[in-house]
């Protein structure tokens, strides 16, 4: 529900309103514009009496909200959202590149692909420290001492640090150490996570599932939302569909339906979308000119001995050539890069 104030109400009149939803059961969000204040009550709906609400003073109207995603939709929140982490604007006119290893491998290799992505133009570094595979005899992660190495890379390079969760257990510690937490595909709809990441203060990288549904999708943002966090990035990675020719489908429709659904920035993984370097390119250039407020690649010194998805991987040769011919696409539609 929005209850739309009238462009006279006083501050008092909107903290009542405000008070007796509280008491209520409902979350509150006002939003103070120029002309006119809207609050939003998210909760239960029979618990509220709409004809007590809309004869309280300074009440103009009572609007529900449709969609099931209450704030992730643009129904309350009109205006784009912008996750902000440090110097770095995720949402904004820059389109925002993520890069790096899938997996921490070892200091040596991680510090120098770091050093590589930033000077190409990354603002953000990627890097896994639990990787828990399909095979339960693969490569699973430096866990923490990754992680350090990680914390160092952004000691030496500066750029700010994404890296995933995949354990309720290991929120507050990779919090500690991460300044983006990514919620991976396999996790979109394990909800005691999703809970857990929305109680900290730090940027969610949400990605799609694999077989997940745009709603599906907004209704995970949904639960991070409702848990207290609001700093949440899609990422939409590709879909499980009839199709073997590539790892996955990269839904490139879903950049402009969810621009049009939700006020939360997006981003596009082409590395995980395609498994194959050989079609990153063409695939990120596709996802900024459809309006992708980021892209995170896969970007290895030696894809060949990779221990986590080498196949996608780009050298950092073909990631800097990438940067440079993705400029002038970011500035066909109005961006910069």
């Amino acid at each position: 529900m929005i209850i739309i104030m009238n462009s006279n109400a006083t501050r008092d009149q909107i903290d009542e309103v405000e008070k007796r939803l509280i008491d209520l059961g409902f979350q509150t969000h006002p939003i103070f514009g120029e002309i006119k204040t809207v609050i939003g009550a998210i909760g239960d709906k029979r618990l509220l009496n709409t004809q007590d609400i809309s004869n309280m003073p300074g009440v103009e109207s009572l609007v529900p909200i449709m969609k099931p995603y209450k704030l992730a939709g643009k129904e309350l929140k009109k205006e784009p959202t912008v996750v902000k982490v440090g110097d770095v604007e995720i949402g904004g006119k820059e389109v925002v590149i993520m890069a790096g290893p899938c997996a921490i491998e070892n200091e040596e290799t991680y510090i120098g692909t770091a050093i590589k992505v930033k000077e190409s133009g990354a603002k953000i570094l990627r890097g896994g420290a639990f990787k828990p595979r399909t095979s339960p005899y693969a490569f699973q992660g430096l866990e923490e001492d990754g992680l350090k190495i990680m914390a160092k890379a952004r000691d030496i390079t500066g750029l700010v640090l994404v890296t995933e969760v995949v354990d309720t257990r290991d929120v507050d510690l990779i919090a500690s150490y991460a300044d983006i937490i990514q919620i991976g595909a396999r996790n979109m709809q394990n909800f005691k996570l999703l809970h857990e990441v929305g109680l900290t203060n730090k940027p969610i990288l949400l990605k799609r599932g694999l077989a997940a549904t745009i709603e599906e999708w907004l209704m995970a943002a949904e639960y991070i939302m409702a848990a207290g966090n609001s700093n949440i990035i899609l990422c939409e990675r590709g879909i499980r569909t009839y199709e073997t020719a590539t790892r996955n489908t990269i839904d490139i429709s879903a950049i402009p339906l969810v621009k049009e659904l939700s006020h939360l920035p997006i981003v596009v993984d082409p590395s995980h979308a395609t498994g194959s370097w050989k079609y990153v390119n063409a695939l990120s250039k596709g996802a900024v000119a459809t309006g992708a407020d980021g892209l995170i690649i896969e970007v290895h010194s030696d894809p060949s001995n990779a221990l986590c998805d080498g196949p996608q991987s780009l050298r950092p040769s073909k990631f800097d050539q990438l940067v440079n011919e993705l400029r002038p696409v970011a500035e066909a539609v109005g961006r910069s890069l």
